[in-house]
Order: structure tokens, then C-alpha cells, then sequence
């Protein structure tokens, strides 16, 4: 469903598993701070909300979007997670970068989630422009934040 017909921070919190027992990394792109730090207090402030504990909460941080990737791979490797939640946005500009990016970190993600034994949800904004990556980062249409943190949960569950 088109996120224009659905708030990101709209679920029901009945469908949602207790996360006082789950660990949780979380690898948030440095580039679009604005963006991604909105995106990121989203998501915390959700898995806690949920029950996870504040101390089983690992934020590192990247660069940029494309370092999602390696970032995501080191914390499945390494890390102990439940769950591992990217957080990035890329917004479109004047050259093909965008369509690189974008496609880049979906294809490593997706590689990473068939070759792995725990979820790596993918939290990636790929917008228009700011004003769409505003509108899905705490915005008008909600934050994306909340909804990676939500399916992380779940899928850590399944």
C-alpha cells in the first residue's frame, strides 16, 4: 500500500509481540542527519514502548546509505541481535546516484535477509524530495521509524 494511504505509525498494538527479552541492532546512515535522526528516535522510542530494554537497544552508526550494507552484515555476524533495522534516506537529486543507492542497498539487504538466521529490516527512505522524507519521518504520514520497529519485533518472533 502507498505510504500516501497509510500512516507509518499506525499498527495495532495488539499484534504486537512483548520485546522485553530481544536484543536489537540498529544501523543508522549519518548522511540526512535531520532525517535519520528523527527515523532512529522513532524506532527506539517504539521498541521500548514494546518492552525492549534500553541496554538491549545497539545503534552504530555509517556514513551513508550504501554503508547500511556492511554495517547490517557486521551486526549479524557479530552481535547476538533478535533483530537488525537499517535506517537511511536517500533523496533523489540531479544524477543517476540515486537509482545506484537505492538499488544497492535493497539487493545487499535482501542478500543479507536469505543468508541470515535473524531478520535485517530494511529502513531505508528513497524519496522525491525533503518534503516526502519529512512526511515519513514524524511527519504528516507518520515515521517509518515506528514501523521498522514494529516489524523487527515481529519478525523476530516468527
Amino acid at each position: 500500500m502507498a505510504t500516501a494511504l497509510h500512516n507509518l505509525s499506525d499498527y495495532n498494538t495488539n499484534n504486537v509481540p512483548d520485546a522485553s527479552n530481544m536484543c536489537f541492532g540498529i544501523v543508522v546512515a549519518e548522511w540526512n542527519p535531520e532525517i535519520t535522526g528523527a527515523l532512529l528516535s522513532g524506532c527506539v522510542s517504539t521498541l521500548e514502548k514494546h518492552g525492549a530494554l534500553t541496554e538491549n537497544i545497539h545503534v552504530k552508526t555509517v556514513p551513508g546509505s550504501f554503508e547500511l550494507i556492511y554495517g547490517a552484515h557486521q551486526m549479524v555476524l557479530n552481535g547476538g541481535y533478535d533483530a537488525v533495522i537499517i535506517l537511511g534516506c536517500v533523496i533523489r537529486g540531479e544524477t543517476p546516484h540515486f537509482d545506484y543507492i537505492c538499488q544497492g542497498v535493497t539487493a545487499g539487504i535482501a542478500n543479507i535477509n536469505t543468508k541470515s538466521e535473524i531478520p535485517v529490516v530494511y529502513g531505508l527512505l528513497t524519496t522525491n524530495d525533503l518534503q516526502q522524507a519529512q512526511d515519513r519521518s514524524g511527519g504528516r504520514l507518520g515515521n517509518k521509524g515506528d514501523e521498522c520497529a514494529v516489524v523487527a519485533i515481529k519478525m523476530a518472533k516468527f
